[in-house]
């Protein structure tokens, strides 16, 4: 069975997916001629992003296991609970240069449980992230 996403791709044929991101496909020639695998894409935005994303602006979305712009980078769950917040969630985002500071095109909010541990919050993150990329990715390729 296919989640969301790989669905979504099967049908639109427009997004390219690897882990979190997914690439609206505006010009797939020009996005098959710069790089022929998604995992080369993928090694791209972390190798030459700003190219990438020159080339490819707003098209690139990223989906983050926070209510961005609180708790950035790559250790958000963890960062969460060491603060004591008392919700947390997951953001579906634009990438741009920076890191998670792309413009927000989606959230959703969960509560932190007194038990929750990284694994645990991280896990209830997932499934949110799961409805909700999905969605918003349909949504971009309608327009």
């Amino acid at each position: 069975m296919l989640d969301g996403l790989d669905a979504l791709v099967q049908r639109r044929g427009r997004v390219i997916r690897k882990d979190g991101h997914a690439l609206l496909r505006e010009d797939r020639a020009a996005v098959d001629a710069l790089v022929d695998d998604v995992d080369a894409r993928a090694r791209l935005l972390d190798a030459g992003g700003e190219l990438f994303l020159d080339r490819f602006p707003n098209a690139v979305v990223n989906v983050h296991p926070s209510l961005l712009p609180q708790f950035p980078g790559a250790h958000a769950v963890e960062e969460q609970l060491e603060a004591g917040v008392s919700e947390s969630g997951a953001t579906v985002h634009l990438v741009d240069e920076g890191v998670d500071s792309g413009p927000v095109l989606a959230q959703e909010r969960i509560a932190v449980r007194a038990d929750d541990t990284p694994e645990t919050l991280h896990q209830r993150i997932k499934e949110i992230e799961h409805r909700l990329l999905p969605r918003v990715v349909e949504e971009l390729c309608a327009r």
